[in-house]
């Protein structure tokens, strides 16, 4: 487990890649400290013999990779079933995700679902595209009409309801992504919301979009690429990359990404337990 001292280690590790490792640049912008300030958290590592951090993992509700190999991936597996706690998920770059659970169902874990291959994009600029005019950091005052949009994003997404870890949880992540500023919507003349985003990290290189729902009676009418390219200016006055990773599956949202001007730039996975 990773301590105080390990925090420039850390940071070194995580700038290698500071797209594809935004959550743990993230934890460090805002802490600066290799050791998690949520409960129950940890980040374990895996070191060299000449003591340079070559891995690492963020523990918590999720299991985030960075810098984990085929080689090591066994290590943390190993680690994880020792731990004997219940994960939502492992996600980020495929390899490390893929091959950690590999060595964990070798354990005798399964997973509600597997998700191999999920496209991990990116822009640096802004996007030709028309950007939609009403989209906007969400306000406390909408966090009844936001907090349904969002449920239903989470259970299209993952098909359960994230009220099943306890809806207080749930509620005040929302709450505090609007707070942070990090909530984006834009709701009607009825105060109901047509299409919501998240930046789910946010550090000084690179946000992460997240949670992206357009109201199901606004689907199929062209509506999602220029709320995307309203998404990207303002997430650019925060980090001037913008990331996001899809289902591959996903053609149409992968399509729509393109046409704002995201380019892949690797490959995440994601393990549902």
């Amino acid at each position: 487990m990773l301590s105080h001292p390990d925090t420039a280690a850390l940071r070194a590790l995580v700038d290698r890649d500071p797209v594809a490792n935004v959550f743990m640049a993230a934890q460090l912008d805002q802490h600066a400290s290799a050791v998690p300030s949520v409960l129950g958290a940890q980040t374990v590592g895996y070191f060299a013999d000449d003591g340079e951090l070559l891995a690492a993992c963020w523990v918590g509700a999720n299991v985030i990779p960075l810098g984990v190999t085929e080689r090591l991936a066994p290590t943390f597996g190993d680690y994880l079933s020792r731990l004997g706690r219940r994960h939502a998920s492992i996600y980020g770059p495929a390899e490390a995700v893929l091959n950690i659970f590999r060595r964990l169902s070798e354990l005798g874990f399964r997973a509600a679902e597997i998700r191999e291959c999920q496209p991990l994009m990116a822009m640096a600029g802004e996007s030709s595209l028309d950007p939609a005019p009403g989209l906007q950091p969400s306000l406390m005052d909408s966090f009844d009409q936001i907090l349904p949009a969002a449920v239903a994003m989470f259970e299209e997404e993952v098909g359960y309801s994230p009220y099943l870890g306890g809806e207080e949880f749930y509620r005040r992540r929302v709450a505090n992504l609007i707070r942070q500023g990090h909530s984006l919507s834009h709701l009607d003349q009825r105060g109901e919301v047509i299409f919501k985003a998240d930046l789910g990290a946010v550090s000084r290189q690179a946000s992460q979009v997240q949670g992206v729902w357009l109201r199901p009676d606004q689907r199929g009418l062209g509506l999602s690429a220029g709320y995307m390219a309203a998404v990207v200016r303002l997430a650019r006055q925060l980090a001037p990359v913008v990331s996001l990773y899809v289902n591959d599956y996903n053609t149409k949202a992968l399509a729509s990404y393109q046409r704002v001007g995201f380019e892949r730039i690797g490959t995440f996975a994601t393990v549902l337990f």
